[in-house]
């Protein structure tokens, strides 16, 4: 995993004075990704010191930065008490599964329908990408590019609002989404559901497509529902 330090780095090295960002939304960023890869967990009070100095800022953009993430629900503040990683039950994440379905499939039929023929061919390149990695079972990599293709198909779908409200519940169900591909069963279940997805959409198929792809995103739903009420 890319250091705080890093990542800073590589982010103020790619920015200009004209359109780089303020300090505390690029801090957003990067907290946002620890959570969402596991290493700042579910629960875990946020020692703010401790993070300033691996992320090398002050307390104020980080203190910013968690206001930020509270907004989306991806942490929890106490005042005079500090900051935790939000805790998400079982039940939020099949409510945020639910919704992300009938997004995901809305943006499926609109793709069909939007998508230039050279999308369709990046997309699958993208896929064949993803189908190699899942044969080397590596997992880091079948999650990345599984990633790649559900964010093509909703930025496809031409509909900002739909990519807007997609953003919001993926921030916070990605964590348990790469925690899904756990289970053996479920990854090659979801790599099928990937291969008959794109098929469909590459014959703009868009009432399978999206029948496929909404049951594919509440398989996951309930799979999670399931990990983390046991949990």
């Amino acid at each position: 995993m890319v250091s705080g330090k890093q990542y800073m780095a590589v982010a103020s090295s790619k920015k200009t004075a004209l359109n780089r960002q303020p300090l505390h939304i690029e801090v957003a960023a990067l907290v946002r990704e620890m959570i969402k890869d596991g290493s700042l967990k579910q629960g875990e009070h946020i020692k703010e010191i401790e993070l300033c100095e691996q992320l090398a800022v002050s307390r104020t953009p980080l203190r910013e930065a968690l206001k930020a993430l509270h907004v989306e629900g991806l942490v929890h503040i106490e005042t005079n008490r500090g900051s935790w990683v939000s805790k998400i039950s079982a039940q939020e994440y099949l409510d945020a599964f639910e919704v992300m379905s009938s997004l995901e499939r809305k943006a499926a039929e609109l793709m069909t329908e939007r998508a230039s023929d050279q999308q369709l061919k990046e997309l699958f390149i993208i896929h064949q990408q993803m189908e190699n990695y899942f044969q080397q079972k590596d997992k880091k990599n079948y999650f990345e590019k599984n990633q790649q293709i559900h964010s093509s198909i909703i930025r496809a779908s031409g509909n900002q609002k739909l990519c807007q409200l997609h953003q919001q519940l993926l921030n916070l169900v990605t964590y348990g989404r790469f925690q899904a591909i756990n289970s053996d069963y479920r990854w090659k279940e979801s790599m099928q559901e990937h291969q008959d997805l794109i098929k469909a959409l590459l014959q703009r198929d868009g009432k399978k497509a999206g029948e496929i792809l909404s049951t594919h995103v509440m398989h996951t739903g309930h799979v999670l529902a399931k990990m983390f009420e046991q949990a």
